[in-house]
């Protein structure tokens, strides 16, 4: 079977290498099976009907319509934890830049530039840019995630005291986070205790704006604050408030935006978190893998907007995909049509994720036509599909 892929954005040669023979790029959406973005935007784009999937290289997917995905049973994947290394040394770089005053100091050399006493004169101003060191501070880190826990690995090998805020931490995460970093179960301990903190959650409706006024208010006068999730995460003119009073030392983020690009005390950074050779290269090998692995196989992971799902290479005659509404009594109809059909089911898999749900269906006997037809004439169906 030969797949057609599109590519929105640019993706790195070390995922598009990946693809075999039978994957064709194309330039025409209405020949995608699967598409391969990064930044560009989605919203507007008209789906195509014969769209499988959509792969975010990079972890957020405020660029691509989930809900309108989902409704179409096309899968949306991103890459958690591809680029994590990337970022996480840019905010170690971030927490650096802050508490030494680097930047002015920097500046104040390019000012300088052209006075031939420059050497001796940086003896005298330095003391302007002394700063404090890292070593012996508090770090609060809201969300534990990929990135995360990174940091905060990192931070307690730099002498911090690390605090990390995440009420949902996973397993995984668990697993790989230091046994000296002191998980809190309120974020406003984070606020009052920190002497800097650094932001690691998705946005998302519940943390649009969760760093306002009133969590500023909690922190302790001087704080560092570092910003490289989301811009929106923020309410940047609460930050300025802040920085205008002395409630904020500096703030950190990789965010451009007229609201503090600029602005006195703020290191704003262009966007350069994932932005290295090799967080590019893994994205997109991660991407493309995704991407192989679904529409071969029917096996989902790393969905944001569908169950992950896995049942292996299909050993059978046919492999059939469901996606249907998480409702009763969807398997018991299902197993009826192939039961009409004379079709046995060697293997089956049902997953489910709030209102939606994903069923396989391994099969004795190719499903034709007419057995395609009644599964999709199901109430609650979306979207049938022939992985083999």
């Amino acid at each position: 079977m030969k797949y057609r892929y599109l590519c929105l954005n640019p993706i790195a040669e070390a995922g598009l290498d990946n693809f075999t023979k039978d994957y064709e790029k194309t330039e025409d959406p209405a020949q995608a099976d699967g598409i391969l973005v990064r930044s560009a935007s989605m919203h507007e784009m008209e789906l195509p009907e014969n769209l499988l999937a959509v792969a975010r290289a990079g972890a957020g997917v405020n660029n691509i319509p989930l809900e309108k995905c989902a409704e179409k049973g096309i899968v949306v994947f991103n890459t958690p934890g591809a680029n994590a290394n990337g970022v996480k040394e840019l905010v170690i770089a971030g927490m650096l830049l802050a508490s030494r005053d680097i930047v002015d100091g920097i500046n104040w050399v390019k000012e300088n530039q052209d006075d031939p006493n420059v050497a001796k004169a940086a003896e005298k101003e330095k003391k302007k840019f002394a700063g404090t060191e890292v070593m012996g501070k508090k770090l609060g880190i809201i969300g534990l995630g990929a990135i995360g826990v990174k940091v905060a690995n990192v931070a307690r090998h730099l002498g911090m005291e690390v605090y990390g805020y995440d009420p949902y931490v996973s397993v995984a995460a668990a697993w790989s986070l230091s046994r000296d970093v002191k998980h809190v179960m309120d974020v406003n301990e984070i606020y009052e205790q920190c002497d800097f903190i650094t932001i690691h959650v998705p946005l998302m409706d519940a943390t649009k704006g969760m760093v306002n006024a009133e969590a500023i208010g909690r922190m302790k006068d001087g704080v560092i604050l570092l910003n490289f999730a989301r811009d929106l995460l923020v309410d940047e003119q609460a930050v300025l408030d802040g920085i205008a009073s002395g409630k904020i030392r500096k703030y950190v983020s990789d965010f451009p935006n007229p609201v503090t690009a600029g602005k006195a005390d703020c290191i704003v950074i262009p966007h350069l978190g994932a932005s290295t050779e090799e967080s590019e290269e893994n994205c997109a090998v991660m991407a493309v893998r995704e991407l192989k692995e679904y529409l071969e196989n029917g096996t989902i992971q790393h969905s944001v907007n569908f169950p992950d799902c896995d049942m292996g290479v299909c050993q059978c005659a046919s492999r059939v995909a469901v996606f249907h509404k998480n409702i009763a009594n969807m398997i018991a109809k299902f197993t009826s049509v192939m039961g009409w059909n004379n079709i046995n089911i060697v293997n089956m898999t049902n997953k489910s994720r709030g209102d939606v749900a994903y069923t396989l269906l391994d099969l004795e006997a190719p499903a034709n036509e007419s057995i395609l037809t009644q599964l999709r004439t199901i109430d609650g169906v979306s979207r049938v599909r022939v992985v083999k």
